[in-house]
């Protein structure tokens, strides 16, 4: 059955341009411009081929950008040769855009690719990226936004963001900014984190009046923490709390964080895998401007997003699609639309009834290029309101 227009899937396109990827002409270096014989093409003012290692990206305000080639080359003018913006302008030339073709089947392709993610070095989202991409220039940013702006702005090549945690569950911020964002899934990584508690060299355990890290790495090592009686203090980042307590010398505190952290921020190792459950692993999504080309050859996992009109059973006909091609199901999550979290239904015998409007995530184990999965997006396509393929991409089966 063939699929009906606005499903959004991106893979019989060789090469894709802005218009495709969705983006919006606000903060981008380049623009599409037409030359004496009348031609349209693209033009570029800038690049940012390195950044600072000490510095994460922040978020510059998109009502600053123009759509203006004339703006666009003071705003690049502007970033560059401001310090302030904690961005190093380098004069080497513009990478080519990425296509398709740039993308291998596994993301553990060795590229030289730079690759943004939340927090500091010695971060669990910075050690997942390199287990992705080992020898990968990686782009500390302070917010999961500022990830994705960096690679819409080709201020990186990848991005890599935490999606889910087999204690904590779903990241759900990361599951909105997926929908906000024009940006692909090209591959998964699964990490086992193993959480270690630091301190500064010459301090002991029974030193410790206080723990810091993230509350998700302090709310996983309870046990732990609850037989050392210490008070745990909440901090964005678990890198961020080792340098927290490098910078300062706080001997009376401790972390919980990576043991490339200890490394990076002279801290000693009191103990290893301190976490509640001993296989803990997080789930990261690798993200980039275009998609992959699906292929055969590998197990494959899609990633969609689709809404339904209210009505009895149609989430169960939405789900029957896949179990009719025999396509397992992964992950589900639902999550109430921001722009229009509730729907008014008028039942004709007892009023008004108000229902949560719903997105729905799922991922299924098959890939683009098989004709079951084009017959169920396009089945289900008959009972959705929106579908968007987030992406195609292979499954990571080693944690």
């Amino acid at each position: 059955m063939a699929l009906k227009g606005g499903v959004k899937l991106g893979y019989a396109v060789p090469k894709l341009g802005f218009g495709d990827l969705g983006f919006e002409p606000s903060g981008l270096v380049c623009c599409k411009v037409r030359d004496k014989e009348g031609v349209h093409k693209w033009e570029c003012y800038g690049c940012f081929s390195r950044l600072s290692a000490h510095w994460p990206i922040r978020s510059v305000d998109d009502e600053r950008s123009s759509s203006s080639a004339a703006e666009l080359r003071q705003l690049v003018s502007q970033i560059g040769g401001n310090g302030s913006t904690r961005l190093q302008k380098d004069s080497s030339p513009l990478p080519r855009p990425l296509s398709v073709t740039d993308f291998s089947v596994s993301p553990n392709d060795g590229m030289k690719v730079r690759v943004s993610y939340k927090g500091l070095p010695g971060s669990y989202s910075e050690d997942a990226a390199l287990k992705a991409y080992p020898r990968c220039e990686t782009v500390p940013c302070d917010e999961f936004e500022d990830a994705f702006k960096a690679v819409e702005l080709w201020l990186a090549e990848k991005a890599v963001l935490p999606i889910e945690n087999s204690l904590g569950g779903s990241i759900h911020r990361n599951y909105d900014l997926l929908l906000r964002h024009r940006l692909h899934i090209v591959g998964e990584v699964q990490l086992a984190a193993n959480l270690c508690l630091l301190a500064l060299p010459g301090v002991r355990t029974d030193h410790l009046k206080r723990v810091l890290s993230h509350p998700q790495a302090l709310a996983q090592s309870d046990i732990y923490l609850s037989k050392l009686g210490v008070v745990r203090e909440n901090v964005d980042d678990t890198a961020g709390a080792a340098q927290l307590v490098a910078s300062n010398g706080l001997r009376d505190a401790g972390v919980v964080a990576s043991a490339r952290a200890a490394e990076i921020y002279g801290l000693n190792i009191l103990a290893e895998r301190i976490q509640d459950d001993s296989y803990s692993i997080t789930r990261y999504l690798v993200l980039a401007r275009d998609p992959i080309i699906p292929r055969t050859n590998l197990p494959y996992k899609t990633s969609i997003v689709f809404t339904l009109d209210e009505g009895p059973g149609v989430l169960f006909k939405a789900l029957a699609v896949f179990s009719l091609r025999n396509i397992n199901l992964t992950k589900i999550e639902s999550r109430p639309q921001r722009k229009r979290p509730v729907r008014v239904v008028d039942d004709s015998n007892t009023g008004n009834a108000k229902y949560f409007d719903y997105l729905f995530y799922i991922d299924f184990e098959a890939s683009m290029a098989e004709p079951r999965a084009q017959t169920a997006l396009g089945h289900l396509q008959e009972f959705a309101t929106f579908l968007r393929v987030l992406g195609c991409y292979a499954t990571d089966s080693a944690p």
